[in-house]
């Protein structure tokens, strides 16, 4: 199978090397053909973005304005702060310079002059690589003004690596953009979308690392030779990043729609011991988590995850065996997305505590059966109510588990749990009172 993004050639990474094996061939050939045919090409492979939407990559595109007096931007969103996805920094190490002509041909086709590749702030070493790829591009006249004399065109864009802070919320497309400009990374209301007010105000595409690192491949060998990779309405190769209780992790370039079950016992090698999985989250720590008796015949690509009621998000596979405790998961999850709320929305900011709280308290040992059901509750609470999707990411992990594994979750509480009650009388501070007593 033919790798796209992750070619396996000795040192690509290296400018030299890259262009020895075709690179910045496709550039040379986008500038000799019209943008609106650029556009319809990416289109016409089927191309979704990689960043966790699954968004048709050329109809994203095709929202920017042709005609306007204002800047256009290119955002490269590189953010990978997601738990369980590890496959953009691949990309930063081992194929930075074909990001770079993804970017170079993506600026061509929607009009833009600058392009921003935002990585994650705990991203040090690959934030260092990448502007060390991007530095050896500029020296050889492949970005900026010296484009002009290096292709032969008018067309030339700037592209610069800007670091994050480390904060998750960045790595929604609005959060981002108001960070690049030096504001807090607060999500904004949409409409209006990015293409009509982005950065500065101006129109702004903001794509996936993984994303733009196809573009030279459909541009060089045609969109219906990508169109017919994987699964045909997610067509194309996946990073696919493999975690947890697996004996070989790490991150596989396979089609699209490649068995959910292949990947783990073909690719990643299994489960230690043997053991049986008990659940497995498919797309990042975000994703509706699937049961481990019900893996058999799901695919990976989007529409057959949302069929099997999950979603492919980033990719980011994490495996969990039989002896896993889902509730010790479950809330350090929780915890993570609590610490990662913005706190702009009142249902994010005070629900992701609350399910943290909860969660704890089963932990403790003092949870009850109307735990369980009060976590779904103010998951649901959470869900649809919040500007961005961090809501969403809380709270799909919390209800999905839960109402999927509610046997599971049974036996980790009690029916009826003892609390303490500090100052229902001031002389009974340290005194226990059954739960049916207090109600009453």
């Amino acid at each position: 199978m033919e790798k796209i993004v992750l070619p396996e050639i000795k040192d690509i990474h290296l400018l030299d090397v890259y262009v020895q094996n075709g690179g910045f061939s496709a550039v040379k050939k986008a500038f000799t053909q019209t943008t609106d045919d650029i556009i319809d090409q990416v289109k016409k492979s089927g191309l979704r973005g990689r960043g966790g939407a699954a968004f048709s990559a050329g109809l994203k595109w095709s929202f920017m304005p042709k005609t306007t007096n204002k800047p256009k931007y290119l955002c490269i969103n590189g953010d990978e702060s997601e738990p369980g996805s590890f496959k953009d920094r691949q990309i930063f190490e081992f194929n930075p310079h074909q990001l770079i002509e993804g970017i170079l041909i993506t600026c061509y086709a929607i009009g833009a002059k600058t392009a921003y590749i935002y990585i994650r702030g705990e991203y040090h070493k690959w934030v260092k690589l990448m502007q060390k790829a991007l530095d050896d591009a500029y020296a050889a006249g492949y970005v900026g003004e010296a484009m002009k004399e290096k292709f032969g065109t008018d067309f030339y864009c700037n592209i610069y690596v800007h670091k994050g802070a480390g904060a998750y919320i960045c790595g929604e497309e609005s959060s981002l953009m108001n960070s690049i400009e030096g504001k807090r990374g607060y999500p904004r209301v949409k409409p209006p979308f990015p293409a009509q007010n982005g950065l500065w105000g101006c129109p702004t595409t903001i794509n996936n690392v993984e994303t733009i690192a196809n573009i030279p491949p459909i541009i060089n060998k045609g969109w219906e030779w990508f169109s017919k990779i994987g699964e045909p309405k997610h067509p194309g190769t996946i990073l696919f990043g493999v975690s947890g209780h697996v004996n070989k992790p790490g991150v596989y370039e396979l089609p699209s729609g490649t068995l959910l079950t292949d990947i783990i016992y073909n690719y990643a090698g299994g489960v230690p011991g043997n053991k049986k999985i008990l659940c497995v989250i498919p797309g990042g720590s975000s994703m509706p988590p699937l049961r481990g008796d019900q893996l058999e015949g799901v695919k990976m690509d989007a529409e057959s995850l949302k069929a099997a009621g999950s979603a492919i998000g980033t990719g980011g596979i994490m495996v969990m065996d039989e002896d896993t405790d889902l509730v010790k998961v479950l809330a350090r999850i929780s915890k993570f997305y609590h610490h990662e709320s913005c706190g702009q929305c009142t249902p994010c900011r005070e629900g992701t505590g609350w399910l943290e709280k909860i969660l704890n308290r089963i932990l403790a040992g003092n949870g009850s059966t109307s735990d369980l059901d009060l976590l779904i509750t103010v998951a649901s609470q959470i869900e649809g109510n919040t500007i961005c999707a961090l809501g969403e990411a809380a709270a799909w992990p919390v209800r999905f588990m839960v109402t999927r594994f509610r046997d599971y979750f049974e036996t980790k509480v009690s029916k009826e749990a003892n609390l303490q009650i500090a100052n229902k009388v001031h002389s009974m501070r340290n005194t226990e009172f059954p739960l049916a007593e207090i109600k009453n």
